[in-house]
């Protein structure tokens, strides 16, 4: 076992939390870091809307009216990033992912959903990650609305994945049936993503 690791565990015992949940290479933190390429994007909610659309029998078009009337729940969930930090029980609301791929239909040939947001941004997941219980189209964090740093006013929530791969300022989902690497991924970034396989980089 590594130094590092033997730290993490230690630290992870002396705060009452079991060293198991905690990813290789990672460490856990109460803070959560805001990290992104580029500017923050001051969404406009009166205009503002979130399309599912690609290889599905009923596109999709939601306002912010709209998407707020869907049901929505609460989810705890742990959150890895690739820049090593982990955040442990942390409290999210949204809609299900599943909800709305139920009302689009993808056809039998879909197995990859894009997320594009803002900014020309895209992440790229295998639709079963999406379709995990805990992967939420996210509107609150912590019990308030998302701050405009951590992807107001809406952000996928897959966590499942290293959390670049939930993307900040959703603005889209498209089904497809061929994988399209996003946007960190064409920096080298690894295309899967696992945390529990330490799929950080693609070389």
């Amino acid at each position: 076992m590594s130094i590092f690791r033997s730290n993490v565990d230690q630290k992870a015992r002396d705060a009452g939390i079991d060293p198991a949940r905690i990813p290789p290479g990672q460490y856990f933190t109460d803070k959560w870091p805001v990290l992104h390429a580029g500017g923050v994007p001051q969404a406009d909610l009166a205009t503002w809307d979130l399309r599912l659309f690609g290889l599905v029998k009923h596109p999709l078009r939601l306002t912010w009216d709209e998407l707020q009337a869907l049901p929505s729940v609460e989810r705890t969930a742990d959150i890895h990033c690739v820049t090593r930090w982990t955040r442990l029980d942390m409290p999210w609301r949204g809609v299900p992912v599943r909800e709305l791929v139920e009302r689009v239909e993808p056809l039998d040939s879909v197995r990859y959903v894009i997320a594009h947001a803002e900014q020309g941004f895209t992440a790229n997941l295998p639709l079963e990650a999406v379709l995990a219980d805990d992967a939420l189209l996210a509107y609150e964090a912590d019990g308030e609305p998302l701050t405009a740093e951590h992807g107001y006013p809406l952000r996928l929530m897959v966590p499942s994945r290293y959390f670049w791969k939930s993307a900040k300022w959703l603005r889209g989902l498209e089904f497809s049936d061929v994988d399209r690497p996003g946007f960190w991924e064409g920096y080298g970034y690894h295309n899967d993503a696992n945390p529990w396989k330490e799929e950080r980089y693609g070389f």
